[in-house]
Formats: structure tokens, C-alpha cells, sequence
């Protein structure tokens, strides 16, 4: 997986400082269902997906909520705890085998604080996702059962074949039942 040009979507990025950020960089592999992050301890890399899905998640009232998926090409992990390097209300999980750069939060720093290409791209990478934030919000607050289903198969379609609907169901605040009527109605 080439990293620079899905970074370049966001920002230009020159090939040397790609290949600072590849030096910073190691590989790592997580088997599926293994635990990548529980609740109370703190991120200390980030993680760029290169194989596989992962999930985070956390339980309030004994009952399992999910946050966000990722998958390739994007960052994984939970932000608030990687970025404030203080422990983690959430879970991340990776669903299936995945493979992963991984940077650590010094490493990161180091980036953003010594050079410029970085610290742009992290500014509009951060905008992208508070924007996808908001976007999500409005959906689960405005949009029918039947409009998250659509919007979410539109992004995400590969994730049907791979993620069991319980999942994706608990994603969209669609119960079970409802989740499986739909996916049998309309055509995705």
C-alpha cells in the first residue's frame, strides 16, 4: 500500500518527506479478533492500515457501542487517546488479520513540529475527519433507518461481505431486525 497518495489527497507531500515519515515507521500485524487497544490504557502509535478491519467500541450499561471502522487506506486507532496521550475510554479491535504501519506519538511530534509539509497535512487530515464527525452526527440524529443504511453503503460497501451485521447494525443504531430487512430490501 502506497501511503503517499492517499496522503496527497488531502495535501501536497514531497517524496522526502514521505520517506522521512517510512523511516519513522514499522510494520506490525494483529490476528483477528485480537485487542489492539483496551479501555484504560493509552495509545502510544498510531497505526495506518494496510490490511484488514478494525473497530472501536465501548460499552456503557453492559451493551456494546461501535464507534468507527477503519480499514485501508486510512489511520486506525483512538485519536483522543493518541493524541492526549492520556488512557482510553474505548476498545480497538481488529475484526480481521490486518498489517499496519505504525508510528509512534514522539515520532509523530517530531514530524509536525520540524516539518511543514507534515504539519499541514495533519491540519487537513484533522479537518477531513471533523468533518466526517459531523456528517455522522447528522445522520444518526436526522436521517431515517433506511437513509444511514444507504449513506453508510455508499462509503463503505466492501465492509457487508467482510464485518457481520451485528456489527454494522450496532454502527448505525439499527436494531438487528431492522438491519437484515434492509439489507434484503434494497440493493446495495
Amino acid at each position: 500500500m502506497d501511503y503517499l497518495s492517499f496522503f496527497r489527497q488531502f495535501s501536497t507531500l514531497s517524496e522526502s518527506s514521505y520517506a522521512l515519515f517510512l523511516d519513522k515507521c514499522k510494520k506490525k500485524s494483529a490476528d483477528r479478533g485480537e485487542i489492539l487497544l483496551k479501555e484504560g490504557e493509552v495509545q502510544k502509535e498510531m497505526l495506518l492500515v494496510l490490511e484488514g478491519v478494525q473497530m472501536s467500541f465501548y460499552y456503557h450499561n453492559d451493551k456494546q457501542h461501535i464507534i468507527a471502522f477503519s480499514y485501508p487506506p486510512s489511520p486506525s486507532g483512538v485519536p483522543e487517546s493518541f493524541f492526549s496521550q492520556q488512557p482510553s475510554r474505548f476498545c480497538l479491535q481488529a475484526m480481521t488479520a490486518s498489517k499496519f504501519y505504525v508510528i509512534s506519538y514522539s515520532d509523530i511530534q517530531f514530524l509536525l513540529e520540524n516539518n511543514k509539509e507534515w504539519g499541514v497535512l495533519f491540519r487537513k487530515m484533522t479537518e477531513a475527519v471533523l468533518a466526517g464527525t459531523i456528517q455522522r452526527c447528522v445522520e444518526l440524529q436526522a436521517y431515517s433507518m433506511e437513509e444511514r443504511f444507504i449513506a453508510f453503503s455508499k462509503r463503505s460497501l466492501p465492509l457487508f461481505q467482510i464485518i457481520p451485521h451485528k456489527y454494522l447494525a450496532a454502527y448505525l443504531s439499527i436494531s438487528p431486525t431492522n438491519f437484515s430487512k434492509l439489507y434484503n430490501r434494497i440493493k446495495i
